[in-house]
């Protein structure tokens, strides 16, 4: 199969998708590796994507969601490609938007009957007072499309007004975008992949990230600790929470419509009451580190290789038009999606 990896000079923009171009090096090397003909394009310009679209590769593997021009505007993507017919990873730009803009990921979902994190948004001056705001504190402050932890950092919860509007301005002068403020969740926090698989079964693997614990006490999964790897990642034990989280994740991955795989974050409170956070639908890829593969080898021993060859199934289904050997996915990691 001729397969196509897309992605852009990416240091600058809020959402990066696999990662740095690193990454995309080790999907590649993971695809060349299982024995496809693959090619990495960094691309600036439309040109850019129309040579590829004369090359008519067999799937495009979307490393981003948008290459942004020089003019400001951005090319999604998945509706460049779709224009085109040419066969793409991921999901379409209607259901990215679930990805990029996590408000309309979390009324899209609580519209649907499924648990979110109380919220609301902010622009500096908006609110003249405690008494004003929609949610009590403590809160919990956050850019609204921004990902990897962008603009997450201890000074991220706030317990005073005062806090709360030099957050706020913070954000928005580097954001320029309204703020995303949440209910501060005082409980457990998980993060679920999710394949979907040509026979339509679900391979689902949570884990549980523990943040390193800051000065003041407190549990940030912030930029820092990403970008420092500093994070635990764990195995959840097999019971009633890891059944809730579960089930919340894999409502909340087939009502947002997603295709092919994806990220769901979630979050309890100390009650055990789990709620969804949001969703990442380009997820990081970085070997060794990024969530998705990560919780894929804790929950299923699945090495990277076998993560990247199942994740590229659906899309290379779609490119046979038939169903996979039935040596593609082994029957034993595979969930059906028939949950209550």
């Amino acid at each position: 199969m001729k397969i196509e990896i897309v992605t852009t000079q990416n240091e600058n923009l809020n959402e990066t998708g696999f990662g740095t171009l690193k990454a995309c090096r080790s999907v590649f090397d993971s695809i060349e590796r299982i024995g496809h003909d693959v090619k990495l394009n960094i691309c600036k310009s439309e040109r850019d994507l129309q040579d590829i679209v004369k090359r008519n590769p067999d799937l495009v593997i979307l490393a981003v969601k948008y290459i942004a021009l020089q003019n400001g505007n951005n090319i999604w993507l998945s509706e460049f490609f779709s224009q085109y017919g040419i066969n793409f990873t991921g999901s379409s730009r209607d259901v990215l938007r679930f990805d990029s803009n996590k408000v309309n990921a979390k009324l899209y979902l609580a519209n649907k009957g499924i648990k979110t994190a109380k919220y609301f948004t902010a622009i500096p001056g908006q609110y003249r007072c405690a008494n004003e705001l929609p949610i009590k504190f403590p809160l919990f402050l956050k850019p609204i499309d921004a990902a990897n932890g962008n603009g997450i950092d201890d000074f991220s919860f706030t317990t005073n007004f005062s806090e709360f509007e030099t957050k706020v301005l913070s954000l928005y002068n580097r954001f320029s975008t309204p703020i995303l403020v949440e209910e501060y969740l005082d409980g457990r926090e998980f993060t679920v992949s999710i394949i979907n698989t040509p026979n339509n079964e679900l391979i689902i693997s949570p884990i549980e990230i523990v943040p390193p614990e800051s000065k003041n006490g407190l549990r940030i999964l912030g930029q820092k600790v990403k970008n420092d790897n500093s994070e635990e990642l764990k195995l959840i034990e097999e019971g009633e929470m890891k059944n809730e989280v579960i089930k919340l994740a894999v409502n909340s991955f087939l009502t947002l419509g997603v295709r092919d795989f994806g990220r769901i974050d979630i979050r309890a409170n100390k009650a055990g009451d789990c709620f969804f956070i949001e969703a990442n639908l380009v997820p990081g890829m970085t070997c060794g580190s990024s969530y998705f593969p990560k919780s894929c080898e804790i929950e299923r021993a699945l090495p990277y290789d076998k993560v990247i060859q199942i994740m590229l199934a659906n899309g290379l289904c779609r490119a046979e038009q038939k169903t996979p050997p039935n040596n593609l996915i082994n029957k034993d990691i595979v969930v059906s999606r028939q949950l209550n």
